[in-house]
């Protein structure tokens, strides 16, 4: 399947690639994203798939993506804010901010909201429970794998490492609830 993420992380296109590996997907080559001001991440994620296919490729696939952590402690926050809401690191912002939290609990969640050429909007959701862990660790993955630690194990998803990730997280979840959504529909 040919498609398009709308977005300009390659880190997100390296996981989607890994969990859809039949598929042909490459970032939405635009400048002019529209901002991610929606109050969920469905909201944000249908923002991006719409712009997708108001400027992307007549054949293509269109996926707009938004993702976050909530931590419990934080009344869900920062949640659909998780990207913008510290300056610098903002992994390294939420432990400062969790500093003395006994309540460590947190869930890292994904929205693919993918829009066919035809227009046809298909929604997936992919959710990854656990904790935040009191220090950074591990070197791999990104954003805010080196604090959480997914429910029964003992790792961050950074020490887990990629092999872990592709097959266990929030957006490789999402990634599979996508392809299940889609299969027995035509893809056209």
């Amino acid at each position: 399947m040919k498609a398009r993420l709308c977005s300009q992380n390659a880190h997100k296109l390296a996981e989607l690639r890994a969990a859809l590996p039949d598929w042909e997907l490459e970032l939405l080559d635009a400048a002019d994203y529209p901002p991610e001001d929606g109050d969920t991440y469905e909201a944000n994620a249908r923002l991006k798939a719409r712009y997708g296919r108001s400027v992307g490729p007549d054949d293509a696939w269109m996926l707009g993506e938004d993702s976050g952590i909530e931590a419990a402690a934080l009344d869900g926050a920062p949640g659909v804010h998780s990207a913008r809401w510290a300056s610098g690191s903002q992994s390294s912002a939420l432990l400062e901010r969790l500093t003395g939290e006994q309540e460590r609990t947190a869930r890292m969640v994904t929205v693919i909201v993918a829009l066919s050429p035809s227009g046809e909007e298909t929604v997936a959701r992919g959710v990854l429970e656990g904790s935040i862990a009191p220090e950074r660790r591990g070197a791999g993955g990104f954003g805010y794998d080196p604090i959480f630690i997914p429910a029964g194990h003992a790792e961050t998803v950074a020490e887990l490492g990629d092999g872990w990730k592709r097959e266990h997280s929030h957006r490789g979840r999402a990634a599979a609830a996508l392809r299940a959504a889609l299969s027995g529909r035509a893809t056209s």
